[in-house]
């Protein structure tokens, strides 16, 4: 089985301000964009995936996103995560009609590919599924098999939300990678012990990252 992913990402601009104690505001949005560039890498190298569209009304973004292999949707309704992630769904079932869907978060610099294949490996014994994040109270990825809507219910306690809504919480152990989603230099610290991409490094080596 394989996946297609979709990937939201606001305005680089507009990104990661809780790295506000790491990284100052003319620094974060090219580290919003590494994070970016490492995650959509990671997950078009994994063998559970067979392409993935980021959601962005970016335009660099979408030019570099796009170079890696990304499909770039338009984010039309710009009315949030879920709106954005609703609209992306909505544009990848126009040409995968058939496929298995995912949200991904676009902020995992850490992500391994045979990981998120173990993590959708899961995904595809459930109609409606998530990950939770490596603090256990948002989501990194949420996933629906062919003909099923996606209902995302990312923000403040997703975890909580998308169990409430019906969506299996998914356990595989070993997939640390998948769940390290990176918000504030905290995050970031517990990213890069576990070994993040080489976009993510080269923005990040001259930042002070709390407990470093």
């Amino acid at each position: 089985m394989q996946w297609t992913l979709v990937i939201p990402l606001k305005p680089l601009a507009l990104a990661k301000s809780r790295l506000a104690d790491t990284a100052t505001d003319g620094l974060r949005p090219g580290l919003a964009l590494a994070f970016a560039e490492d995650t959509v890498a990671a997950a078009l190298a994994s063998p559970a995936v067979r392409d993935v569209a980021v959601v962005t009304d970016d335009a660099l973004a979408g030019r570099v996103l796009a170079a890696l292999g990304a499909r770039i949707v338009t984010d039309e309704p710009r009315g949030g995560l879920n709106a954005a992630l609703t609209h992306g769904a909505a544009a990848v079932r126009a040409f995968r009609p058939d496929s298995p869907l995912a949200a991904l978060n676009a902020d995992l610099p850490a992500l391994r590919p045979s990981e998120l294949a173990r993590v959708l490996d899961a995904a595809g014994e459930f109609p409606r599924s998530f990950l939770p994040d490596a603090a256990a109270i948002g989501t990194t990825l949420l996933a629906v098999a062919a003909g099923r809507e996606l209902l995302p219910a990312f923000g403040t306690d997703s975890r909580a939300r998308h169990r409430s809504s019906g969506a299996v919480e998914l356990r595989p152990e070993g997939v640390d990678s998948v769940r390290q989603d990176v918000d504030t230099g905290e995050d970031l610290r517990a990213a890069l012990s576990l070994g993040v991409g080489p976009r993510t490094a080269a923005a990040a080596a001259h930042l002070l990252i709390p407990g470093q």
